[in-house]
């Protein structure tokens, strides 16, 4: 996945960060190097194909799975 985001605005501090997060099932990349960073009061939304990781991403945010990396 890519982002089209604009660089956030560092007038709000980040209340999430990712850096670098990876989840591996073996030989398969579900998630491979993500950064992120959402600041307070930011609304974030995460768009992609069938199987791109989207929910892996979330339930190592959760903490809900442990991650690979980062």
């Amino acid at each position: 996945m890519e982002s089209t985001s604009p660089a956030r605005n560092d007038v709000a501090p980040a209340v999430i960060v990712a850096r670098g997060v990876k989840k591996h099932y073996g030989a398969i990349r579900a998630v491979d190097g993500v950064d992120l960073e959402v600041g307070a009061g930011e609304l974030f939304g995460l768009i992609g194909h069938n199987g791109a990781g989207k929910s892996t991403l979330f339930k190592m945010m959760l903490g809900l799975i442990p991650a690979s990396a980062g």
